[in-house]
């Protein structure tokens, strides 16, 4: 009883953490571009390359992540990564020149990248197989407040006029690390296994370990495709198609973006129970369905001959459609990654899958950005195409998954029909 109820603390604690970093994410990620450009007056090439650095940075770090959570454990390098988030968003909002600006983007999406897999790792030690798909799906739900809520107060603080004002921006979002910095050294996390003292040797034969799951690389190759065709056109070529060819007003883009969250917060909990039951690799073949009618839904809005209403209320739809197969990724792909890892071993996991992430983070908006402004039928075909990949991709890797790591809920249902014996036979690694 008293391992559960420490758990129990350490994963709200883990929860409030997920909550103020997607706060701080959402509090000045869609306002750099402006304060990099205009208030600061280092132009549009300058912003872009601010823009970039983020994503360089988090490849950069994120195989080293991995090794450091494996060794060292989860808490202390996300405490390292919360205090180098807060000392690059200070500087960033007192920066005036153009290196300043970038050397302080470098260490804020540096300490943003890593804790990333460092909470995901948190979360698995101190959860079980039959909590760990609500455990992330809450992760989910908060991190989408917290972005929601962060930009929506950010939004109502910032004016351009006042350099001031992104100043006390930066400095709140300092702060703020620095308070979740406090709350998570309070956690006493149960024991997890590590690996001490491990040398570069063993660090890169994990790696070699890594590659040579299967199931794990047939993971990474699904999340490359599920985020350079999904999240990865959010903010770039969806937009950038949405304005060139339905004519979509930027208030009908930002209900856009708030229909996506409003059905994520709405539905995550609804569409969990939903889930829980069903098999994985099942459950990500059907997003990629749902995303493939997502668009097609858009490619009526910019290519149907319609009026400007209905265009206006299919492009809503489409964002509204990638959030609710957001909703049932959450508790679906990251509690596989994390049973998909040996023991001792979800850091180095976590953390690769993040990089993938970044990649295609890093791709999508390169790919999609000019396809979506200029070649609007191509683009919609393509990453229609893409959609329909992930059911494929899914349904292949349900190949290679064990029982336990494809429906967990079944195999306990297997166990106790076996009268409450180990289920570590049944969980054993691809």
């Amino acid at each position: 009883m008293n391992v559960t109820r420490a758990r129990g603390a350490a994963m709200c604690r883990i929860h409030v953490g997920n909550a103020l970093s997607a706060f701080g994410l959402g509090f000045t990620v869609p306002y750099l571009y402006v304060y990099v450009a205009q208030v600061r007056g280092l132009g549009a090439v300058t912003a872009g390359l601010v823009l970039a650095v983020f994503a360089v940075a988090a490849l950069v770090v994120l195989p080293f992540a991995g090794r450091a959570i494996v060794r060292r454990g989860p808490l202390p390098v996300l405490l390292a990564a919360l205090v180098t988030a807060a000392v690059g968003a200070l500087c960033l909002g007192l920066a005036g020149s153009a290196t300043a600006v970038l050397l302080s983007a470098v260490a804020l999406g540096a300490g943003q990248a890593v804790m990333q897999p460092a909470l995901a790792t948190m979360i698995v030690d101190c959860s079980g197989a039959e909590t760990r798909s609500r455990a992330f799906a809450v992760q989910f739900f908060l991190q989408n407040l917290g972005l929601g809520v962060g930009g929506l107060i950010g939004g109502h603080l910032v004016d351009a006029t006042r350099a001031g004002s992104f100043t006390l921006l930066f400095s709140i979002e300092a702060a703020m690390f620095l308070l979740l910095v406090g709350v998570m050294a309070t956690i006493r996390m149960p024991h997890a296994p590590s690996i001490e003292g491990a040398s570069a040797e063993s660090a890169k034969g994990s790696w070699k370990q890594l590659l040579g799951n299967r199931a794990m690389v047939q993971l990474c190759v699904l999340g490359f495709v599920l985020f350079f065709a999904c999240y990865g056109q959010f903010e770039s070529g969806l937009s950038a198609y949405g304005v060139e060819a339905a004519g979509i007003s930027t208030s009908t883009l930002g209900s856009a973006l708030a229909a996506n969250t409003a059905v994520i917060v709405v539905a995550q909990f609804a569409v969990l129970r939903f889930v829980e039951r069903r098999r994985r690799s099942r459950v990500i073949a059907a997003v990629g369905l749902i995303w493939a009618v997502a668009w097609g839904v858009a490619g009526f809005a910019g290519l149907g001959r319609t009026s400007e209403a209905m265009a206006a209320a299919a492009f809503v739809s489409t964002y509204a459609l990638f959030g609710l197969g957001e909703a049932m990724l959450s508790p679906t792909v990251a509690p596989l990654v994390a049973d998909l890892a040996p023991t001792g071993m979800a850091g180095q996991y976590n953390s690769a899958f993040a990089l993938v992430k970044q990649l295609a983070l890093a791709v999508g908006p390169a790919v999609g950005g000019p396809m979506g402004a200029t070649l609007h039928a191509p683009y919609i075909v393509t990453f229609l195409l893409f959609s329909l990949g992930i059911s494929l991709l899914a349904i292949r890797l349900g190949r290679r998954l064990t029982v336990a790591q494809d429906q967990p809920s079944l195999a306990r249902s297997l166990v106790v029909a076996r009268g409450g014996a180990s289920a570590e036979p049944v969980a054993a690694q691809a």
